[in-house]
């Protein structure tokens, strides 16, 4: 059993980002060791599926201590899931592994994950048009049972057959069923759904596969450390900051699967970035700074109290005085001199 430093290496890096996202994990981890480490496919299938296994369960305990998983809807989803990843192990198995039929599959797929990120995106921009959020919280939002489950039964027929799944395709499938759900939660429940799935999967992959075991440890020495990180940052960072990273994740693994050469990819992926960050710099960063300007100058002119709105208030002797005037200071006496000794003060009497 041969451990691979850099297996290692690029296993952290995808692992801090199903941390961060709760997607990406069979969608890079697999192409990874196909294209870059020459592993065959049905091993690096099984060998994913067998690392996710103690993976994916550090990620979904830090989300779970925090609060951010939704139990019903993990509960639903498992209950589709885990049978179909038992099928779909099977199907990989009756297929022999033949490299065209595997190829179909991830093509399909990438393109399926292709149409649901460019969706998220408009759905994006469509939010924040119409002013929406996806702010739930988890008790905020009620299960629906059937659609759950459908999407349970999708995405566990489908990690068995290609380890790819459990995170990107079924967070989208989430995404639309459960449209206000927060970023945090969506993460949190995604990965705990996941723990189950990749268990029923990674049995079958034992079962019917073939796993490369210093592949997979390879595999879990990187991954799990970096999944804790990155589960602890985006179960507390704003909804903001991880639904880009989400999406930026998710086309990657798209176009990967669509047949983009790595070289290729890259380029893109780097133009993608240069876009954003050209976009964040001249539009949005412009408008988040504008905005408390704005709301500062409006403070500034507008009094605290409108004095000529307040009714005149009465003086010592009874005269009227001016709205505001009560808070002058009272005037001296003026003789300007304190009482003598043995004089007596303004209206009182000696003995």
């Amino acid at each position: 059993m041969h451990v691979d430093p850099y297996i290692v290496l690029g296993s952290a890096v995808i692992g801090f980002l199903v941390g961060m996202t709760g997607a990406g994990g069979g969608a890079l981890m697999t192409p990874m060791l196909i294209l870059l480490f020459g592993v065959q496919p049905a091993a690096a299938i099984s060998s994913d599926l067998v690392a996710a296994v103690l993976m994916r369960p550090f990620g979904a305990a830090v989300h779970l201590r925090r609060g951010t998983v939704n139990l019903k809807l993990v509960g639903w989803m498992v209950l589709g899931s885990v049978p179909l990843a038992f099928v779909g192990a099977y199907v990989l198995h009756l297929m022999g592994h033949a490299k065209s039929a595997q190829h179909n599959i991830q093509l399909a797929l990438g393109v399926a994950l292709l149409i649901g990120a460019t969706a998220m995106v408009l759905r994006y921009v469509l939010d924040r048009r119409s002013g929406a959020s996806r702010t739930g919280a988890v008790h905020d939002v009620v299960p629906r049972p059937l659609p759950t489950i459908a999407i349970g039964m999708i995405g566990g027929i489908v990690v068995g057959m290609t380890s790819v799944g459990s995170g990107s395709l079924m967070i989208i499938m989430l995404l639309f069923l459960y449209p206000m759900i927060g970023a945090k939660q969506l993460v949190g429940t995604d990965l705990t759904q996941a723990v189950p799935l990749t268990v029923a999967a990674a049995l079958g992959a034992l079962a019917f596969g073939h796993v490369q075991f210093g592949v997979t440890v390879s595999l879990i020495l990187g991954s799990v450390p970096a999944v804790l990180v990155g589960s602890m940052l985006s179960s507390s960072a704003p909804d903001r900051y991880i639904r880009p990273v989400i999406t930026f994740v998710i086309a990657a693994s798209d176009l990967k699967y669509v047949g983009v050469g790595t070289t290729a990819l890259g380029w893109i992926l780097c133009g993608v970035l240069l876009a954003a960050a050209a976009v964040w710099l001249t539009y949005v960063r412009p408008r988040q700074s504008a905005a408390p300007t704005a709301a500062t100058a409006l403070l500034d002119a507008e009094p605290l109290i409108d004095t000529a709105l307040l009714p005149p208030e009465p003086g010592v002797d009874g005269a009227v005085v001016p709205a505001g005037a009560a808070f002058a200071a009272e005037p001296t006496p003026a003789t300007g001199t304190s009482p003598g000794a043995g004089e007596s003060l303004p209206g009182t009497h000696s003995a």
